[in-house]
């Protein structure tokens, strides 16, 4: 059975995935999804008809998952207003429900690709600048899940963080130290799957 969330309930969701995307000190599953929001505010609102639609739509999770598609595929998480998602929100969700669903696959066919210019250290490194791994997933090769991916199997992020100093990277860290936690995975399974495009 469905479990069905009040208005305010998916608007308290909506400004702890912000609060989770834009503030490096707020943690989304410690606070449980909650900010600090009242009904007050709430009922002033002028796009609360969208959170009244939202709540009927979908489920607890399915709200949880449509905020989150949104929210790590913007750029930039702290002008993402209701109304963006009002009108493309509907289609970044599908996009990124296809990536959840093919996971394995991607991550393997983005491998094989990105393997197959480098060795598996050599994306890795940074002494020219950004790593080939990082110029990747900026040109859109590679998708973030792909990236997260690789974080989880080697903790590069604290080494670009010691070596790389710029907006650029910046940001894209705190997308995916934000992310990590939402992608889970059998890490286990992955890295059987880079062994064998490796030894391929």
């Amino acid at each position: 059975m469905m479990m069905k969330v009040t208005p305010f309930e998916t608007y308290q969701t909506y400004l702890s995935m912000k609060s989770h995307f834009t503030n490096k000190r707020y943690d989304f599953f410690k606070y449980g999804g909650k900010s600090r929001a009242t009904m007050t505010s709430f009922n002033k609102r002028k796009d609360k008809y969208w959170f009244e639609k939202t709540s009927r739509k979908y489920s607890d999770q399915e709200i949880t998952d449509f905020l989150l598609a949104n929210f790590v595929t913007t750029n930039t998480p702290q002008n993402l207003w209701i109304g963006e998602i009002i009108n493309s929100g509907e289609r970044t969700y599908a996009d990124w429900m296809r990536r959840q669903q093919s996971l394995t696959y991607l991550f393997k066919e983005q491998s094989k690709k990105l393997l197959s210019e480098k060795k598996l250290e050599e994306v890795f490194n940074c002494s020219k600048g950004h790593p080939l791994i990082l110029k990747k997933y900026l040109g859109g090769e590679i998708s973030l899940e792909t990236f997260v991916i690789f974080e989880k199997i080697f903790s590069f992020g604290k080494k670009f963080n010691r070596k790389l100093k710029d907006p650029v990277w910046e940001t894209v860290s705190m997308k995916m130290k934000k992310y990590v936690p939402f992608l889970n995975i059998n890490v286990f399974q992955y890295k059987k799957i880079l062994r064998e495009i490796v030894n391929e």
